[in-house]
Order: C-alpha cells, then sequence, then structure tokens
C-alpha cells in the first residue's frame, strides 16, 4: 500500500487513529488520546508563537528509510515550506520535529523516528513526555536546550 492511497481511502480516512506505514508497506494505527491531541495542540501553539518565519504542520508526514513516518508537530522553514507546500509526504525531513509519548508508543519506538528523520535531514528531534517534560535533541546527541526554538519551555503546561 502507497500513502496516495492511504489518504485518499474513505474508510481509513474516517478512522481515529494515527497511521502510518511501517518498513513492509503495511499500515499501523496509533490510537489517540485526548491528553495526547492536547500536548499537540499546545506545543503547536508555542511553536508558532516562538518560530514566526515558517510554518507548524500537526501529523506531518515524512518518508523515511522505513516507509511513512508521521511526526505529531512539525515545524518548516519557509524555503523548506516553499520546496514541499503541502505534498505528501514530505521528501525530506521538516528542520524540527516533535513527538508526543502516549501509552502506544513506546520511548524505544519514538528514539527510533528520531534516527529515521536524522537521516532525512531534521535538525531537531524533541520528545514530550505524557507529563509535559521536553526532550530535546540533535542528530548528534541530546540537548539541555534547544537551539532552533531558544523560547521553547522545558515542560508543557495544560
Amino acid at each position: 500500500m502507497d500513502w496516495q492511497s492511504i489518504i485518499t481511502d474513505p474508510l481509513l480516512s474516517e478512522l481515529p487513529f494515527k497511521i502510518e506505514l511501517n518498513a513492509w508497506g503495511k499500515v499501523e494505527m496509533t490510537p489517540a488520546t485526548n491528553l495526547h491531541g492536547l500536548l499537540q495542540a499546545t506545543i503547536a501553539v508555542l511553536l508558532r508563537r516562538h518560530l514566526l518565519d515558517g510554518k507548524v504542520l500537526l501529523e506531518c508526514s515524512i518518508e523515511t528509510a522505513k516507509n511513512i513516518k508521521v511526526a505529531a508537530a512539525a515545524w518548516c522553514s519557509a524555503p523548506l515550506f516553499a520546496r514541499h507546500g503541502y505534498r505528501m509526504p514530505y521528501p525530506e525531513s521538516s528542520e524540527l520535529v516533535v513527538e508526543v509519548a502516549s501509552p502506544s508508543n513506546r520511548l524505544s519506538e519514538l528514539i527510533e523516528k528520531r534516527e529515521l528523520y536524522s537521516a532525512r535531514g531534521v535538525q531537531e528531534v524533541w520528545i514530550c513526555e505524557e507529563t509535559g517534560e521536553m526532550r530535546f535533541a540533535r542528530p548528534t546527541g541530546p540537548l539541555t536546550r534547544p537551539l532552533i526554538c531558544p523560547g521553547f519551555p522545558e515542560r508543557v503546561e495544560l
């Protein structure tokens, strides 16, 4: 199955799950929680407030070495957005990707996604814990503070 087929399938488009394709082209679905959605929305608002030159996307699809992964939130610079616009999936990673941890996605899965995004050119990958605590990293390793968005809080308050 390919990404365009998933996007245009009327049955799949009505599911209340995040959908990704794994390395073998099989559909993987992750149930969304209200907490996940609230953290995701709050992160998007904070990114928009701090990063004015670019676009904030929720559920940003990115082509990786293990097929299509969908980031909870992403920030694309104006030049990257000009190159790809509304294309699905993006053939390269946005500069900043944020994943939100939940009971249905283990930390090990999020770390693997970080590595996949790194291979596609991401500059920073952040992980938001269910508590709102933020973990910041570059492809080369952890950061104590984000570089792309230095004003972003260490904890997302709900």
